[in-house]
């Protein structure tokens, strides 16, 4: 009976223990996110690797130094994903803040091209790992905290992005420091946040890997346990847990033995892989999930073109050798404007299952508007206006398709959509940055690039067009035909 009563069973049901804090967590979290996105010296990048401190070309900079952030990001992203949730995200957290460090270091003292694409490699492990920032989180927290925490850690992200942006443009245009500062005040925030994420607490679960820790079940769930596993072997909370029907066998009665627990991991992570492979098929088996994945794919891969290679046409349209230039100010406008529409998507009342579609070509062919004028008004404040427009389009439209995503999904098919989505649009950028970016492809100027990218959404704009003007009309058919099936069918009789 001691054994019985001081047995402990770990958190299977995926929630936190009702005792734990979650507020300490949130807020180491959230300073992280702050202080990770307090980079001032962002918004002026390509200035600053074309100025002085340096001295690359033009041709260097756009066709082959920014397509290694492309590559490193796509081949990084399925094995960190894998990564993220094997390891239980601290350790990835810290790998990102020690990136971040490794990157503006590069940035201040490396100089040459090489070193320079090494520079970009390190930020794309920066970004492949972000997922890890995202997902901690609901590792730590319980359900029901589940929005509260993601608002406050995006918000966090979001407002320490601005504030750089803020203070790099005001610490430019006012002050009159040099780029290199800028960077050495990067470096800094960066480094402040690495050491932020050591307080981190260690999460006990993950959403595959670990929904019993390895650890607690060779300490507590031994021979005395197996004796009394009829007292909860009937809890239909804990059958609800996979992998439950067959944890006396996994279990290992000796804790010294390395090698049954080397076999039981071997055996998890192909479990896991079948798990995703099944959750995958069933996923995109539904047609409006299908529907917004692809938009999700498509769109996020043109988001990542124009973003990456705005600062070389506004630099084109206006060079910041000779002329002032209010790249961190724009970045914040769009920033907190993107933010506001983020948070009016609450209240829009749409049904998206059926004009979904349409909305997502429309906005679409509005987004394309704005690529398109900032390619060919070659005026810096139209620019930077059609830039706000583009982003807010899209922040808009991404977290709708999120939110459409995510309504009827598992956390765990969640994170798996999302990783596909993301891997997907990472495949296709790849594919046009080879073509159209990469001077071992065309290596086509920053105009001809643009113009390709308001191409590129004037397609995606055109197709959902089309599918989604057939969708309405199948819907109004089927609404139709409801009716006159009721009235032709024969009334019942009583008896």
């Amino acid at each position: 009976m001691e054994a019985q009563a001081g047995l402990q069973v770990p958190p299977l049901s995926g929630r936190a223990p009702r005792g734990r804090c979650w507020v300490l967590p949130t807020a180491l979290l959230c300073l992280y996110g702050f202080f990770a996105s307090l980079r001032p010296s962002e918004p002026f990048l390509t200035r600053y690797l074309l100025g002085p401190d340096k001295n690359l070309t033009e041709t260097q900079v756009f066709n082959e130094i920014y397509p290694v952030w492309t590559y490193s990001y796509l081949v990084l992203l399925f094995p960190v994903f894998l990564a993220t949730d094997y390891l239980r995200y601290k350790p990835v957290i810290l790998l990102q803040g020690l990136s971040l460090i490794v990157t503006w270091f590069m940035l201040l003292y490396a100089q040459g091209l090489l070193a320079i694409q090494f520079l970009e490699f390190f930020y794309g492990l920066v970004t492949a790992t972000e997922i890890a920032y995202y997902s901690y989180i609901y590792s730590i927290v319980d359900l029901n905290l589940y929005q509260k925490v993601t608002s406050y850690c995006r918000s966090a992200t979001l407002v320490g992005y601005t504030v750089g942006s803020i203070c790099g443009q005001v610490l430019v245009s006012v002050a009159n420091w040099s780029l290199f500062s800028l960077n050495v005040i990067s470096l800094t925030s960066v480094s402040v946040a690495f050491a932020t994420a050591w307080f981190l607490p260690m999460p006990q679960k993950s959403l595959f890997f670990h929904h019993v820790l390895r650890s607690q079940v060779s300490r507590e769930m031994t021979t005395p346990f197996l004796q009394s596993r009829t007292l909860i072997g009937d809890d239909p909370a804990l059958k609800r847990v996979p992998g439950w029907e067959d944890i006396e066998s996994k279990v290992p009665l000796n804790v010294e033995e390395h090698s049954a627990a080397t076999q039981e991991q071997k055996v998890e992570i192909s479990k896991v892989l079948r798990e995703l492979w099944r959750d995958f098929l069933q996923c995109y088996s539904s047609r409006p999930m299908l529907c917004w994945s692809v938009w999700w794919a498509f769109s996020t891969c043109g988001y990542f073109q124009v973003i990456n290679y705005t600062q070389g046409l506004w630099e084109m349209v206006l060079p910041s050798q000779r002329f002032e230039i209010y790249n961190g100010g724009v970045e914040a406008v769009s920033t907190l404007l993107g933010a506001v529409a983020v948070f009016a998507v609450g209240y829009i009342k749409v049904s998206w299952a059926t004009w979904g579609e349409v909305a997502l070509a429309l906005f679409s062919f509005l987004i394309a508007a704005a690529v398109y004028v900032m390619d060919t008004v070659r005026n810096i404040w139209v620019c930077y206006a059609s830039y706000v427009i583009f982003r807010i389009v899209y922040m808009l439209l991404i977290t709708i398709a999120t939110f459409q995503i995510a309504t009827n999904l598992s956390m765990e098919r969640y994170a798996l959509v999302f990783g596909i989505n993301t891997f997907i649009a990472l495949a296709l950028q790849t594919l046009l940055t080879l073509i159209v970016v990469d001077s071992s492809g065309l290596g086509l100027n920053i105009f001809t690039q643009f113009m390709i990218y308001a191409s590129y959404f004037a397609a995606i704009s055109l197709v959902f067009l089309v599918s989604g003007i057939y969708s309405v009309m199948k819907n109004y058919r089927r609404q139709e035909e409801m009716p006159s099936s009721s009235t032709a069918s024969p009334p019942q009789c009583s008896e």
